[in-house]
């Protein structure tokens, strides 16, 4: 089973994977203002690869924009491809 958490401290934040309590993952943003956010990196550890955790943290971060009405700016490679293979999530691209 896994979980994640998220953290934002309002100039910073990011969303923490964890399978059976231990972290697998984790993705993380900066605020550019009240309207986006800039996803900056995404990292699974490599004990973990292969799950599809890297996009589960992409999508928890979609969830999130879409509560928030705000944007995302997909500038890590591995989020940037996610948004560019999946086009359910454009609503929240900028």
């Amino acid at each position: 089973m896994i979980r994640i958490e998220q953290k934002d401290n309002g100039k910073k934040g990011r969303f923490i994977l964890y399978e059976e309590d231990k972290k697998a993952g984790e993705m993380t943003y900066v605020w550019v203002d009240d309207y986006k956010i800039i996803i900056d990196h995404t990292e699974v550890d490599p004990a973990y690869g292969g799950k599809g955790y890297g996009k589960e943290l992409v999508l928890k971060a979609v969830d999130f924009a879409r509560k928030q009405d705000i944007k995302i700016i997909p500038l890590c490679p591995f989020a940037k491809k996610v948004f560019d293979k999946d086009p359910d999530i454009q609503d929240v691209r900028f």
